[in-house]
């Protein structure tokens, strides 16, 4: 992970795009991560994804 160091500490680097969400179709225009161009089909928004995360968690129990 890049991180930048900066006068309150250390802050994620972000990436700046115009990528859509694979699930919704939102519109994404920061990732915390560059993405590979071969999975860009598999991109999904803040939303999306927190809701994939909370359902794999649910189900494990």
């Amino acid at each position: 992970m890049a991180y930048q160091q900066n006068g309150d500490g250390f802050q994620r680097k972000m990436y700046q795009g115009n990528w859509k969400c694979s699930k919704c179709s939102k519109d994404i225009t920061e990732l915390p991560f560059d993405p590979d161009p071969a999975r860009l089909d598999q991109l999904q928004c803040r939303d999306c994804h927190r809701e994939r995360r909370t359902f794999s968690r649910g189900s494990r129990y």
